[in-house]
């Protein structure tokens, strides 16, 4: 992925939300990126005890933290918010004012998912960049986007739509902004199955993909990576056969999440089986099929070799959910342990 930033000339910010560990962020640092974005003000605090010093908060937080930014802008972290409303971009302001410091905001634009972001076909959305950019107490950087409806695209096809939709509607608002006097020094674009783009998004000055780091389940059905690329699997346990249709193992919705697969083709079930760490092929005839808390209760046809104590290692759905269920990950090169990476962040969700 760094390699794809750079061949664009953008910066590559991973979003530590999917492995919440300052120990990979480290590793995604010292191979080029400019630093990280977290999901909320706790996962930030986390990493920077642990260091690192570029975080970027692309959530709309509530000006009741004010105390809590201040905090870290005055510990030296470069700290950056987005805002979509110029109601909470006035309160950060009268917050940040007399502060000593100022706060490194950008406009979050709705690019198509519908979720956070100015509607960029309403006047509102220029006026909006105008009004944040005058602001004082703050330092206005620019605008951002996330393409997270590329999940729910029926083909790369369209994945590449959603990817020029993107930076089509942020380059417009840009030269808006540009002719209205606001300079746009920034324009942030991140979705990992749409990042394969990044070299089409001409205007771009960096992407945020965060999924990438370990792939998942999703993100092969999308097309993002091949099967032999997720890093992330979880180990699991058969812990009983009461009939031979049916397999338990020690894996349920605390473990894998309740997650379903996303992707062009028939994707089911609650994860992929594989029968054994060094194994390359699935286990295409066994469907997990329903979760419990601490059951995975799989279909398999009656000649499945699989007993109860056999270990298994499952491939999740979603890694970015799973990592928050685990105190650590565990790095292996094949069956051999290299260490344990803890989830520092892990549960920092405020």
């Amino acid at each position: 992925m760094q390699a794809l930033a750079n061949s664009a000339g953008v910066r590559l910010r991973p979003h530590a939300k999917t492995h919440k560990s300052p120990t990979i962020a480290r590793w995604q640092i010292e191979a080029g990126a400019v630093g990280v974005c977290c999901a909320k003000l706790a996962e930030a605090e986390v990493f920077a005890d642990a260091g690192i010093r570029n975080i970027r908060l692309p959530y709309p937080v509530n000006p009741v933290n004010a105390g809590r930014v201040r905090a870290l802008l005055s510990r030296g972290i470069e700290l950056s918010i987005i805002v979509d409303d110029p109601k909470i971009a006035e309160d950060w302001s009268r917050a940040m004012s007399g502060s000593g410091s100022r706060l490194d905001v950008l406009v979050k634009v709705d690019v198509g998912f519908h979720r956070c972001g100015v509607d960029p076909d309403s006047p509102r959305a220029l006026q909006t960049v105008k009004e944040v950019a005058a602001l004082p107490g703050l330092r206005f950087r620019g605008i951002l986007s996330h393409a997270g409806h590329s999940y729910t695209a029926a083909s790369v096809h369209d994945i590449a739509a959603v990817a020029d939709r993107e930076i089509t509607i942020l380059r417009s608002l840009a030269a808006q902004a540009k002719d209205a006097g606001v300079t746009i020094e920034e324009i942030s674009v991140g979705s990992t199955p749409s990042a394969r783009f990044i070299t089409l998004q001409s205007g771009a000055t960096e992407m945020r993909p965060g999924n990438y780091v370990f792939f998942d389940r999703t993100q092969v059905g999308l097309g993002a990576t091949a099967l032999e690329n997720c890093a992330m699997h979880v180990i699991a346990t058969v812990v009983s056969r009461p009939v031979a249709s049916r397999i338990i193992f020690d894996a349920g919705s605390k473990t894998l999440t309740t997650d379903t697969a996303r992707g062009f083709g028939a994707v089911t079930g609650h994860g992929l089986v594989f029968p054994n760490l060094d194994t390359t092929e699935p286990m295409g005839s066994i469907a997990i099929e329903r979760l419990s808390e601490e059951h995975a209760i799989a279909r398999v046809l009656p000649d499945c070799p699989l007993q109860t104590g056999d270990r298994v290692r499952i491939l999740p759905n979603h890694a970015c959910v799973v990592t928050n269920l685990a105190d650590h990950l565990v790095l292996v090169d094949g069956s051999n342990v290299i260490e344990k990476i803890p989830v520092e962040a892990r549960g920092k969700n405020y």
